[in-house]
């Protein structure tokens, strides 16, 4: 587990594990398709994740529709999944970017988690915690590159997780800055 501080001035941190061998995952997505999922956490499909910046980068995005009272999903946490997809869509962003009854290899997010809510999630997890080390040799840059349609061009002069950033603030620009 890892802990990052989103926010200096609020004190937001960000709590993150990566689990390997997980043979829970149809329980977590029933729980949490459920809201019953306590405590609340993101799921992530870690093969999709090649560095935790681009989950920190979403973070932030998180936070600040949070602060400016305009989630696009109905739970911080399900928001964190969906600004980590670069879609527009909140249902393909979920599926696509979460986890499904089959995923062995998660990344489990939680903001400002308290002790409690830390070993809770230890335990919800069936599966091995894992280093963060392993996101860059785990990854699906193939799958990656195809999700968010980065080229080898563009892998030519950035890094996989650069060019996830890039799209991940990007999104919701319409093209009017003024």
């Amino acid at each position: 587990m890892t802990e990052f501080k989103i926010d200096d001035k609020s004190g937001t941190t960000l709590h993150i594990f990566l689990f390997s061998d997980v043979t829970n995952s149809k329980e977590l997505l029933n729980l949490m398709q459920a809201g019953t999922l306590e405590p609340e956490l993101a799921f992530f499909n870690a093969v999709l994740i090649p560095d935790v910046f681009p989950v920190l980068a979403a973070a932030h995005k998180t936070l600040l529709a949070k602060w400016r009272g305009c989630l696009t999903t109905r739970t911080l946490h399900s928001e964190l999944v969906y600004n980590y997809s670069g879609s527009k869509h909140i249902l393909e962003s979920l599926k696509r970017c979460g986890i499904d009854e089959n995923t062995t290899y998660i990344l489990v997010a939680r903001f400002d988690a308290t002790s409690n809510e830390l070993e809770a999630t230890r335990r919800l997890i069936n599966g091995t915690e894992i280093s963060m080390s392993d996101l860059a040799i785990r990854a699906d840059k193939a799958l990656i590159q195809k999700h968010y349609k980065i080229s080898s061009l563009e892998l030519g002069i950035s890094s996989l997780a650069d060019a996830i950033v890039c799209r991940i603030a990007v999104r919701d620009a319409d093209g009017k800055f003024t």
